[in-house]
């Protein structure tokens, strides 16, 4: 199989960005990722993917909770934001303002909508592990178009 042929048709396949966000004890943790779906209609989990060796699976892990940020198509640099390491100053998590979610994950206050999960299963994938979560709160501020990753370049 040709990698080039495997790569594009993979990147067919639309997905986010999104922001995954987990808080543990006293660490936070939030990162883009781009795997992130609604798994089944009834119930309707949801399952993101984190990095398996990052601090955000970490907190994951650990807090069992995690939120799914959805990112509108003018956040572009929000989402580029999140691909660097995990900076809290304050109540700023690398430089954008969140707060704590009704499952304990933090929530950011600029996207349009969020979704907060209860972990209930991981599945080790290669470098990444996947998260499903029990969805136990959303939030939708404002309709908006999402952020797809053929926008990001």
């Amino acid at each position: 199989m040709d990698p080039n042929i495997k790569r594009r048709a993979l990147r067919q396949i639309t997905n986010g960005p999104y922001v995954m966000s987990s808080a543990s004890d006293d660490v936070v943790s939030a990162g883009t990722v781009n795997w992130s779906s609604q798994a089944s209609f009834n119930p309707p989990p949801v399952m993101a993917a984190a990095k398996a060796d990052s601090g955000l699976h970490a907190a994951v892990e650990k807090a069992g909770t995690f939120a799914a940020d959805l990112l509108s198509a003018s956040q572009k640099q929000f989402a580029q934001d999140f691909f660097r390491p995990t900076t809290v100053e304050g109540d700023l998590i690398n430089g954008h303002a969140l707060k704590p979610g009704t499952a304990g994950a933090p929530v950011l206050d600029e996207v349009y909508a969020c979704i907060e999960c209860k972990v209930t299963d991981e599945l080790a994938m290669g470098d990444h592990a996947v998260f499903v979560g029990e969805v136990i709160a959303a939030e939708h501020r404002h309709d908006d178009e999402p952020l797809e990753m053929w926008g990001t370049g």
